[in-house]
């Protein structure tokens, strides 16, 4: 009989979140048949010799470079053998009967090709998983700051839903690649992901192309798991080369989705807006590490250099 549930995790030096988040699956399975992989990204923290000492059941690929989110992940699903495959970031802890719970929920929905949980910051906040697709008009709320600055207006905030709190089942475009559950049958006929994306818009891209083949990309709220959030080496050369990368995510999506067009209007966006960024934070701000950032991508988008 074939596996209820391969469970894929992608870590790059996040032993200790990595340990809590297997024993949280090993303490939360309840009665399902699952296999956990991890493909370690070349971690120098100890992670692969913590997975064998600990957990030698978790099947460990450990590459020997960092090959980013979506090749990585792509390691994992070949490997994979359940009827369900999940995607799960090193940095969540599982909660209460979820992967039961989420797993029946898709066995009663067999159009969800992909379907994502509530995700709790902490025991009183619901993050706001869930996004729709990059397009140029979500890119101007986010380049002027106005996303942030009204997170639930229907138009500043439309990218991530606007007041939507993440409380009712809904469909939506993307989700979130922290906690993706994802049917067989689909990945099947939609294929893996595309490694031109290093890390970053590589879910947009992959939940695009199962709607297209005429999949639901669902929200359900039928259990939690708790996102601790971090995880990643915090150097400033990391920070600015994830990012550079973020937008670069973002500029192959309109490409690849809404054409030469589309990218075009994105990336003047992203080209003027991080210019305009960098002058302000080291000439009126004077915040040197948020002019650092802004300069690389400005530098990014005018020379198409990413930082090493």
């Amino acid at each position: 009989m074939p596996l209820d549930l391969s469970i894929i995790i992608v870590g790059w030096n996040t032993r200790d979140f990595l340990r809590d988040c297997l024993a949280s699956i090993d303490a939360n399975l309840g009665s399902l048949s699952a296999e956990v992989i991890v493909i370690d990204n070349a971690s120098s923290d100890g992670s692969a010799e913590m997975i064998a000492a600990e957990f030698p059941r978790v099947r460990l690929i450990a590459n020997t470079v960092n090959r980013g989110f979506a090749a990585a992940n792509n390691q994992g699903l070949k490997a994979a053998g359940g009827r369900y495959l999940l995607l799960l970031n090193p940095d969540t802890v599982i909660l209460d009967d979820v992967l039961p719970r989420i797993t029946a929920w898709a066995d009663a929905h067999p159009a969800a090709g992909v379907v994502g949980c509530q995700v709790l910051e902490n025991e009183h906040t619901v993050q706001r998983t869930c996004f729709r697709f990059p397009s140029p008009l979500n890119t101007l709320m986010w380049v002027t700051g106005l996303s942030a600055w009204r997170p639930r207006s229907r138009l500043a905030g439309r990218a991530a839903y606007g007041p939507w709190q993440r409380d009712a089942e809904r469909d939506v475009d993307v989700v979130s690649g922290m906690f993706m559950l994802v049917r067989r049958e689909a990945f099947e006929q939609v294929g893996p992901m595309d490694e031109g994306f290093f890390v970053f818009a590589e879910e947009a891209d992959w939940c695009r192309r199962f709607h297209d083949a005429g999949w639901r990309c669902v929200f359900a709220p039928v259990g939690r798991v708790l996102h601790v959030d971090g995880g990643s080496k915090s150097t400033d050369q990391v920070s600015v080369r994830m990012y550079v990368e973020m937008q670069k995510g973002w500029l192959r999506f309109h490409r690849k989705h809404l054409g030469l067009v589309g990218w075009a209007a994105a990336k003047l966006l992203f080209a003027v807006s991080m210019a305009a960024r960098a002058i302000w934070w080291r000439c009126v701000a004077g915040d040197d590490a948020r002019a650092r950032l802004s300069a690389a991508a400005a530098r990014f988008h005018f020379t198409g250099k990413v930082p090493c």
